[in-house]
């Protein structure tokens, strides 16, 4: 058997997939690609007449498009993009939003000069949290990397005003019932010998919820620090600064479970 080149036919699909279009796709990929949402909620706005091509309604299912064809949602004309994806280390003081009414800083302000397409936080940071934060216009990608199901762990380093009880430190282990619900902690550990600080690992992705751990047994977060999203860590990225996912990076991403 011989070895397989470099470049194998798995990569060569995403890097395809990145081209501008030069054959025939299906109409809710070709909507997913312009950004506006994943392709499942492409084909509700599909099936419920939302979506003109060449200016006719179409609700057909896997109904397919020329490169020539003109497709709007609600008048706007929809174009493909090349799929973006960036990895931010967010310092505090930044709010994770495309647009503030009261003109505070945002995330947006750290990547605006990152790329010529519209990309767009997925999840989010609260003001005070600073460490990895993924943008992207692959609509389905942040579709499924936000969705419980899909489990994508977060790590963070957080630190405490007082040392943790070994009683709380169980109790935390154990999976702590907060008014939304049950918390559930994948790993939780001591840092350094140091009882006020310790890394938690996460999977749920409800708001606040380490902040709202913590503060649910009388502890103070005085900072909190996300150090891992899914294998993305923050080595030789600087806090503030961006960088591009390599090749590599995206295909593990889109099979991350």
């Amino acid at each position: 058997m011989k070895p397989r080149k470099k470049g194998s036919s798995r990569v060569k699909q995403v890097v395809r997939k990145e081209q501008p279009q030069t054959e025939d796709i299906r109409l809710n990929k070709y909507i997913a690609n312009s950004g506006v949402c994943s392709r499942r909620e492409a084909d509700k706005l599909i099936e419920a007449g939302e979506i003109k091509v060449n200016g006719k309604v179409v609700t057909e299912m896997g109904f397919k498009v020329k490169p020539e064809d003109k497709v709007t949602h609600n008048g706007k004309k929809l174009v493909p993009e090349k799929h973006i994806y960036l990895l931010l280390n967010k310092p505090k003081d930044f709010i994770t939003t495309t647009d503030d009414p009261e003109n505070r800083r945002t995330v947006m302000d750290l990547v605006k000069n990152a790329c010529s397409e519209r990309i767009y936080p997925v999840g989010r940071l609260d003001r005070n949290t600073s460490g990895l934060l993924l943008f992207t216009n692959d609509g389905e990608l942040a579709k499924k990397l936000s969705h419980p199901s899909h489990k994508v762990k977060k790590i963070y380093k957080v630190d405490l005003d007082k040392s943790i009880t070994k009683e709380h430190f169980i109790q935390i282990q154990s999976g702590l019932e907060l008014e939304d619900g049950l918390a559930v902690v994948d790993n939780l550990a001591i840092l350094d010998g140091d009882k006020r600080q310790l890394g938690i690992e996460i999977h749920i992705g409800k708001n606040r919820i380490v902040r709202r751990i913590f503060e649910h047994l009388g502890y103070e977060v005085e900072k909190l620090d996300r150090v891992m999203y899914g294998f993305l860590d923050k080595l030789n990225l600087p806090r503030g600064k961006w960088r591009m996912l390599t090749e590599k990076e995206v295909i593990k991403l889109k099979h991350l479970n």
